[in-house]
């Protein structure tokens, strides 16, 4: 039933908001050389891959092979900052969501090659459909400035993945829709604090 409504709300939300998106979508188009989107596969429900979207903040090509971001990342365009400050380069996940791959409060979708590292244990959390928000992204809100050191994979593999999956297990072994929307208003809080 959960999934019922979100697709329906996701659906909905995407109508509204397609003047939205198509201005975002034509901005990120004309502001640097590539796409509008930034398509990448991420692990979803029951360890099935899935093609996350968001709108590109990146520039095409850019050098460095590091799958995380640190505050003050070159390959981050003007734009891409702005979108991504105010998490507007998430919007296109509505999409997901309508599709039934993603919910509004979920475990963050992670990318294949760290979920390749969890332990046995952290493997639980792919028994939840990843979302937008969870207690771990308010909690990492501004992760990019959490990153450190000479190596900010290897920091965010050791330290700040680990943190996460055991924050996001927790919440979610006993999880409510009234807990859920008390995520999705301190998420909006912390975007708009």
């Amino acid at each position: 039933m959960r999934v019922v409504i979100e697709r329906v709300v996701a659906t909905t939300a995407l109508v509204f908001l397609s003047p939205v998106l198509v201005t975002i979508a034509a901005a990120v188009s004309f502001s640097s050389r590539g796409g509008a989107f930034y398509v990448a596969e991420r692990v979803g429900k029951d360890g099935r891959n899935f093609k996350l979207i968001k709108f590109r903040t990146m520039v095409t090509g850019g050098t460095g092979s590091s799958r995380v971001t640190v505050a003050g990342d070159s390959r981050i365009t003007r734009l891409g900052g702005f979108l991504r400050r105010w998490k507007l380069d998430e919007l296109p996940q509505l999409v997901n969501i309508a599709k039934g791959e993603m919910s509004f409060v979920g475990p963050r979708p992670e990318d294949p090659k760290y979920v390749a590292m969890y332990t046995a244990e952290q493997r639980r959390i792919l028994k939840f459909q990843p979302g937008l928000t969870s207690p771990a992204t308010i909690l990492y809100r501004n992760e990019q400035s959490q990153l450190r050191g000479s190596d900010p994979e290897t920091h965010y593999i050791r330290e700040i993945l680990p943190e996460k999956l055991q924050t996001d297990l927790a919440y979610f072994s006993d999880r409510n829709w009234l807990s859920d929307l008390g995520i999705i208003m301190r998420t909006m809080g912390a975007i708009f604090r």
